[in-house]
């Protein structure tokens, strides 16, 4: 892990949560690549059911979803990833509940991440990069944040998750949000790069353009790398949690 400010990361357990099948794969999966050869535990947590992201109009949302899915579980091969967990969340629809919420943290107790991954609930837009937001990307982050804090974390938060379940409240050390334009700890990816890449290939439906797409997270990849002398990295915003 590069940077001068934080500890490094040792993790023994990761937990990516995202909207969407390819979100993790398209900006942090060098970093679960990079933590799982060192010895981690990895498993995602796809909040949605990725139902409407296709302009194919012979195939149904149903179709699309079980599309998706196995795309993601194969994905999770690429990277070695201990299980692949899926919502049944609307694509398009997510917002923040306490049901969505209730169900990060029964994930979170489940594993018991070290490290959790997700999506930076403020950014909106990147004038920049000529992007909007996903607004189930921020929904996923911030309900991710309240799960993490304080939610896994007491356990007279969902008592029936402890009650009926057996799964005992957490607490998540480090908090790692995907970060475009603005990070504070860089994660030299150089070395997992070409896994990042073939886990991504595996989301076929989502890459009318494979090579363009393959060569712009290069690109990402060398800029944030440039920043902490490396050939690739992936940019973050870290929390580390003293509780």
């Amino acid at each position: 892990m590069a940077d001068t400010i934080f500890p490094p990361l040792q993790p023994k357990v990761i937990l990516g949560v995202v909207a969407h099948p390819d979100d993790l794969e398209f900006g942090m999966a060098g970093t679960v690549a990079k933590c799982v050869a060192e010895g981690a535990k990895g498993y995602y947590f796809i909040l949605t059911n990725a139902n409407k992201g296709s302009s194919d109009r012979n195939v149904t949302p149903d179709q699309l979803r079980d599309i998706r899915r196995e795309e993601q579980r194969a994905a999770g091969k690429v990277l070695g990833l201990t299980d692949v967990f899926f919502g049944e969340y609307d694509d398009g629809a997510l917002e923040v509940t306490l049901g969505l919420k209730r169900d990060i943290v029964r994930v979170i107790r489940q594993v018991k991440p070290d490290v959790v991954l997700t999506m930076d609930p403020t950014m909106v837009y990147s004038a920049a990069r000529g992007m909007i937001n996903h607004p189930d990307h921020r929904a996923a982050g911030q309900a991710t944040l309240d799960a993490v804090y304080p939610l896994a974390r007491d356990h007279m938060t969902f008592p029936e998750l402890l009650r009926d379940e057996g799964l005992e409240p957490h607490k998540v050390r480090t908090v790692l949000m995907n970060s475009f334009d603005e990070a504070n700890f860089y994660v030299d990816i150089s070395a997992h790069m070409d896994t990042k890449i073939e886990a991504l290939r595996a989301h076929a439906s989502q890459l009318p353009n494979p090579e363009a797409a393959f060569a712009r997270l290069k690109e990402w990849a060398a800029q944030a790398g440039a920043k902490v002398g490396a050939q690739y990295a992936e940019g973050f915003t870290r929390i580390d949690l003293g509780f």
